[in-house]
């Protein structure tokens, strides 16, 4: 069941350049994803290509000069800034992927109490969680400079655990973890699932993605370019459509280790067609005439003329 929808959203945003021109850089466009209920969606692209825009936007915690365009709906209905606010840390969570979002003034017990539920025991949930996550009881007395780095990300993880919400976000929520530690989350963020939240999941690393998602969106340049069931990431890639997915899928040490010529392009040099064409050998006049439409192809969908 669908929970959450992004249909053909964009974002830009308005700067100035010499002599106070106004300028708009497009950073994602035509957008489209869709989060179930039990299910991981995992996000995954190179730095810039909007991946952590997208779950700013949803939240609504976008810059002022961010402008936007198509939908976001929750529940079937559209999540305009009003709701945002009512639903953002209750029903839509964020576990984000620095442990600077905790208050430095405020004991982290308080902290993740402040989101349950008001009909609910908080202190009592907020304990049940710390026992779940094995953080002994004594810590919800400590602040968060006293907190190793795992046992900080355990207390975010508490915080969205104990909402309730049914949509996670979780942003890049394992990096620089040792292999221990990272399988830890990687579990935890399953969890959410397995407890009927939808899951997104945004990452760099294709092989986390692989470990819990159920799908994978691909992103480059602001966009999706595939959205595919993680049993299509396997051999040579000969089960994935779009040709930037599968040389993101050879470009990995464990595979052919062949580098992906070219570079993204800047938001503001976007080719007027196929964002991916300059880079992609099968490239042909016809993908400069306009962006390709995301269409369904053998279970998944991809944005590629050429895609069968």
């Amino acid at each position: 069941m669908a929970i959450l929808e992004v249909e053909n959203f964009s974002v830009s945003f308005k700067q100035y350049k010499a002599g106070l021109k106004q300028i708009h850089n497009q950073v994602i466009s035509s957008l489209d994803l869709t989060l179930e209920a039990g299910k991981i969606l995992a996000i995954v692209g190179a730095s810039g290509s909007g991946k952590s825009l997208l779950a700013h936007a949803i939240l609504g915690i976008l810059p002022g000069n961010a402008r936007t365009s198509g939908t976001i709906k929750y529940q079937g209905e559209i999540l305009t800034p009003a709701r945002q606010k009512a639903l953002r840390g209750k029903e839509i969570a964020l576990v984000p992927q620095s442990v600077n979002y905790l208050d430095p003034l405020m004991q982290v017990g308080k902290q993740v109490r402040t989101s349950v539920k008001i009909s609910e025991d908080a202190v009592g949930v907020q304990r049940k969680v710390f026992e779940r996550y094995q953080l002994k009881q004594e810590t919800e007395s400590m602040y968060p400079f006293q907190l190793s780095g795992g046992m900080a990300r355990r207390v975010l993880l508490s915080t969205a655990m104990v909402s309730g919400a049914n949509v996670i976000i979780a942003d890049e929520p394992t990096p620089g973890l040792d292999p221990v530690v990272m399988k830890e989350a990687l579990q935890n963020i399953r969890e959410f699932a397995d407890i009927g939240s939808a899951v997104m999941f945004i990452t760099h690393d294709i092989d986390s993605a692989l470990r819990i998602a159920d799908h994978i969106a691909v992103f480059y340049a602001g966009t999706t370019v595939e959205i595919a069931p993680v049993e299509n990431f396997t051999n040579k890639g000969e089960e994935l459509r779009h040709p930037y997915t599968k040389a993101l899928w050879r470009a990995l040490p464990q595979n052919d280790f062949i580098p992906i010529a070219g570079t993204m392009p800047h938001p503001s040099e976007l080719p007027t067609g196929c964002l991916f064409a300059p880079r992609c050998p099968l490239a042909t006049p016809e993908c400069n005439e306009e962006k390709p439409q995301m269409r369904d192809v053998r279970d998944g969908m991809v944005r590629c003329i050429h895609a069968n």
